[in-house]
């Protein structure tokens, strides 16, 4: 591990690391007298942060990390691989007021997109939900639960129907492996390209 720098935080002691094993990682190393284990958080920024109580033996630590370098990895490739709001769409910033106002649009469009793609996939999902998300366009969850961000009213019909069998797809394959894409490939031809492009705005 190679520490870069040090700087006081309230809870305990911050600095940054990285951790050279099969996959390499960088993160943010918190010590803090609350902290009673050590644990691992994945941001959706691809942000890793561990924290470890302030007297944690930094070879304890090195340890935990690298046996849990595999999953650290995971999951900053899943939030890399998940579609977030980029401001270059265009797309105007949420409040209050447009979400009460565009949300049953939102909902209706949801529903309608799904069923057109689902005389595809036949898959089966069960409650649809429409969220004013800051940065997230959508989700599935492991109970077949579908969320989606009220914006997608805004996204032009290519995009919005990526975002719809992205989500999808989720109900089948919960994870972003090549069997995912192939998934979304059978009726999203250039997913590739929208992707990226709901993901930078480019």
């Amino acid at each position: 591990m190679t520490i870069l720098d040090s700087e006081p935080i309230i809870q305990g002691l911050e600095v940054n690391g990285t951790f050279h094993s099969t996959h390499p990682i960088n993160y943010v190393l918190k010590k803090s007298v609350r902290a009673r284990h050590i644990r691992i958080t994945v941001f959706r920024d691809g942000k890793v942060v561990v924290t470890a109580p302030l007297l944690t033996a930094r070879f304890l630590i090195e340890r935990f990390v690298s046996k849990k370098s595999s999953w650290i990895a995971k999951k900053v490739s899943e939030f890399a691989a998940r579609p977030i709001i980029q401001n270059p769409l265009g797309i105007p910033k949420g409040n209050r007021r447009d979400f009460l106002k565009f949300k049953e649009q939102a909902r209706a469009l949801a529903h309608e997109r799904l069923e057109f793609f689902n005389r595809h996939y036949t898959l089966e999902y069960k409650r649809i939900s429409i969220k004013n998300q800051k940065t997230r366009w959508g989700s599935c969850s492991k109970r077949g639960n579908l969320s989606f961000n009220y914006r997608l009213v805004f996204l032009s019909p290519e995009l919005r129907d990526y975002l719809i069998v992205h989500e999808l797809c989720h109900l089948k394959e919960f994870n972003h492996s090549r069997k995912f894409w192939e998934l979304v490939g059978e009726v999203i031809l250039d997913y590739k390209k929208l992707s990226k492009t709901l993901r930078t705005g480019n």
